[in-house]
């Protein structure tokens, strides 16, 4: 399994407060950064508490010897790091996680992913090092990771995706986004409930009212227990589904900016939107 260079944690303020006493009283290095409460350093580790939560961010080579060493022991008084078949057994149970790319982008198709794992399955995902697509730096590791993911034994996957075109055909069928993706999120389960019809749950994130998803849902969707919740991508499926995902609209984007001789950079940006004027002016609106 790769090393650990990036652990992130809800605190408490309590246990923020106690983890500064601790790092000061051990002489580590501070500084201050922005939207932080402290952020310190020493050696090969760095430590960045934030004032939203509060949450830890921990990076650096010495990630893993710090969280169960310093930051497990002595401030939260646990041990999960490496415990998590023990502590969260419902991540290894057979399951389908479903995730999506591209919803909130100017350029590019709305892609829902779905991935089916067992207990085998999710050792694997965690030994590549398969988290949710967000926290992962580059799109060439993005693209390496996906190709893992696809080659690993008694998984099945499912990639459903909605092209512009298809896309405001569909939104304005629908009539919004939140019942558009509970479509696609449906027809990824039912896709890969097909594949393995002994599954009997399913993890998506929740996008809208759960009814929305639910009634979305098809005959064999229906017979399973499917869970919403929020940061759903942090469930082993869910992450491994959020890259797949990730990996067809970076691919989309790369594709079509080539054939259109434009760069069609992610995000809603305002350099996003100025490269969207100039493409209207060289293609007119139905090009766009």
């Amino acid at each position: 399994m790769p090393a650990l260079t990036t652990y992130t944690k809800p605190l408490t303020p309590e246990q923020a407060a106690k983890l500064r006493r601790l790092l000061s009283e051990a002489g580590w290095s501070f500084e201050t950064k922005p939207y932080c409460l402290y952020a310190a350093s020493r050696g090969k580790v760095n430590v960045l508490v934030y004032e939203k939560g509060p949450k830890i961010v921990v990076q650096g080579k010495e990630t893993e010897d710090f969280v169960t060493n310093v930051l497990e022991p002595q401030v939260l008084g646990v041990a999960e790091l490496g415990y998590e078949e023990v502590n969260h057994p419902e991540m290894f149970e057979p399951h389908i996680g479903v995730d999506e790319s591209g919803k909130g982008d100017y350029f590019g198709p709305l892609v829902i992913a779905g991935v089916y794992v067992d207990a085998a399955c999710v050792r694997v995902l965690r030994d590549i090092g398969a988290v949710d697509s967000k926290r992962i730096g580059t799109d060439a590791k993005i693209a390496k990771l996906a190709e893992a993911i696809r080659a690993i034994p008694g998984l099945r996957w499912e990639v459903i995706q909605i092209n512009p075109a298809r896309y405001n055909e569909l939104y304005e069928k629908f009539g919004n986004l939140n019942r558009l993706l509970a479509w696609g999120h449906a027809k990824v389960i039912e896709t890969l409930l097909e594949k393995v019809p002994e599954c009997t749950k399913a993890i998506s994130d929740q996008f809208a009212n759960p009814a929305v998803l639910q009634r979305a849902l098809q005959t064999r969707g229906r017979s399973i227990e499917l869970i919403q919740r929020t940061k759903a991508e942090s469930d082993p499926a869910g992450a491994a589904a959020s890259i797949l995902a990730r990996e067809r609209f970076v691919q989309w984007l790369d594709h079509a900016g080539q054939d259109l001789g434009v760069e069609l950079p992610k995000g809603v940006s305002q350099s996003v939107k100025t490269n969207a004027r100039h493409l209207l002016d060289r293609v007119g609106i139905s090009g766009l």
